[in-house]
């Protein structure tokens, strides 16, 4: 998702700098920019925000870190957390491929991967958020028992990703051709979820574990 560029951009993030690090300032130390010490989900790509808010407003016990490289994206988070005044959310001005930077060794329990940009062309594969070199990653910082959600409409990707979650050597616990066939109640949908299943297109679904 690309927004027009906004010029104020950054300072606005940085004058939020209670909810946004735009300059990996609490990296390898993420608990001390959340107010109580809790369990660490963390969405890669937050979209406007409409997933990770209402994931954090029903889970006021889990923190929750949304990382988005967009800065005219992020203001969009800004504006949601604060108007819903959400304590356990914090957002990072990161690109995906410092996840290791950033958070340490088996640190997060949970990744939320939410209609990740396809990158379909061959060439453009080592960008795929499911691409083996991110999924080491996601090794990495992903507690023993850590789990990653991922979701999308694009079926190349989402049989892509099967492939390269199994090359990995990853579990399957459970994967869903249709998701909204029989919707499960706790689904929260993404900005691109409504308007993608309004179209007709098909959701699809699975969870993981190394």
């Amino acid at each position: 998702m690309r927004m027009r560029n906004k010029p104020w951009a950054m300072d606005f993030l940085k004058t939020n700098d209670d909810l946004v690090d735009t300059d990996s300032a609490y990296a390898l130390k993420i608990g001390d920019f959340f107010n109580t010490a809790q369990p660490l989900h963390i969405e890669v790509g937050t979209g406007m925000g409409t997933f990770i808010t209402e994931l954090a407003r029903r889970n006021p016990h889990i923190n929750y870190a949304g990382i988005e490289l967009d800065k005219n994206i992020l203001i969009r988070v800004v504006e949601k957390v604060r108007a819903l005044d959400l304590k356990n959310v914090k957002l990072l001005l990161l690109d995906a491929n410092m996840l290791e930077s950033y958070f340490k060794p088996q640190e997060v329990e949970r990744v939320y991967l939410n209609f990740s940009d396809p990158w379909p062309k061959h060439r453009h594969e080592k960008r795929r958020l499911t691409y083996h070199t991110f999924l080491s990653q996601y090794r990495n910082i992903l507690s023993e028992n850590g789990e990653l959600h991922f979701k999308t409409d694009n079926r190349r990707l989402f049989e892509y990703s099967l492939v390269s979650l199994n090359q990995f050597g990853m579990t399957f616990h459970e994967v869903n051709l249709n998701l909204h066939e029989n919707e499960p109640e706790d689904n929260i949908r993404t900005e691109y979820e409504g308007k993608f299943s309004a179209k007709g297109n098909l959701i699809y679904w699975l969870k993981a574990s190394f």
